[in-house]
């Protein structure tokens, strides 16, 4: 197993950081990007949230998997695995298996913005497939998709819905941008929750145990921490609604006082009033046509849908053109 290759730079999150807090604080309404869950602490979250009873995409997703994964080995041919947003890369060893039994794999490239959660994942998979090369990447999958290593047929899987945390516009360059890394061949595997009834949507983003509302809060401490701000996470309650306009799920924090936040790094203060809302994440819901459309635009043909037996989530595995 390779040591974490790590493409973010020194002051990743400082730097980054700052810029996202200025920009999405001083917009009215106020926003800050999902990405900013991640640290580790996030990243733990997460994998807890996973295993919720009212978190089905994970389950519908593996699901998935499990069915299909020789499908996908044998029609995407890969001889490298390049995951992004891997965490703990649980999900993928249906897809290494299939792939090793299929002969073809010789590499798994994880990539993920948290060290910590690569280094552990790493690990755990390198006592179970001792034979394969593991090379775990911190990257923004934003910005690095052009500097991510991989050689011969390479397979990109971008799953659990991630793709929906992205705005259209940024959803519509992510996927040029990739295109534009891959060679004829190559392939993409892509997870994308689906349309459906409210009343299963907003429960999967406010669980009962208030898991969810550790993690959307999450994005406070890393601001306080990075930043020196001096945000009181217990002064916002979690909001998880759903937008049926644009069908997506938005989770916010709502200010639960008048207040003024001190953000040292930045010499910044930022306001809330009572009852504001500061937007901390979306989660678009898709429909097949419009994940064929959105591919098809970027430069990819969608081969390959599958749903799991409730119709919840779906995988597409589409061809570079």
């Amino acid at each position: 197993m390779s040591d974490v290759l790590n493409l973010l730079p020194e002051d990743f999150f400082g730097t980054h950081l700052r810029a996202d807090v200025l920009l999405g604080l001083s917009a009215e309404p106020k926003w800050l990007p999902p990405k900013w869950f991640y640290d580790d602490r996030g990243s733990e979250l997460f994998e807890q949230i996973t295993e919720l009873p009212e978190y089905y995409p994970t389950r519908a997703e593996r699901s998935i998997i499990r069915e299909r994964a020789a499908e996908i080995a044998r029609d995407s041919g890969a001889q490298t695995l390049v995951e992004l947003g891997a965490g703990a890369s649980e999900k993928t060893r249906g897809l290494l298996d299939a792939l090793g039994s299929a002969g073809t794999l010789r590499a798994y490239v994880p990539v993920d913005v948290s060290v910590g959660a690569l280094r552990g994942a790493a690990a755990a998979l390198a006592a179970d497939y001792p034979d394969l090369e593991i090379a775990p990447v911190a990257a923004d999958f934003e910005t690095d998709l052009h500097r991510l290593p991989g050689a011969g047929r390479r397979l990109v899987a971008f799953l659990g819905g991630t793709i929906g945390n992205l705005m259209p516009a940024e959803r519509r360059q992510f996927l040029a941008t990739l295109r534009s890394t891959l060679s004829p061949g190559d392939s993409l595997l892509l997870g994308t929750d689906l349309v459906k009834c409210p009343d299963v949507l907003v429960p999967a983003y406010d669980d009962a145990a208030g898991v969810t509302a550790e993690f959307n809060k999450n994005v406070l401490h890393v601001v306080n921490r990075e930043l020196k701000a001096d945000f009181d996470p217990a002064a916002f309650d979690h909001v998880a609604a759903w937008d049926a306009d644009n069908e997506w799920i938005e989770m916010r924090l709502r200010s639960r006082i008048d207040q003024v936040v001190r953000i040292a790094e930045l010499d910044f203060d930022v306001r809330f009033a009572r009852g504001e809302q500061l937007r901390t994440e979306i989660s678009a819901k898709f429909r097949r046509e419009g994940v064929s459309a959105e591919v098809g635009v970027a430069g990819f043909e969608l081969r390959n849908w599958w749903t799991d037996d409730e119709a919840r989530f779906g995988l597409s595995l589409s061809r570079v053109r």
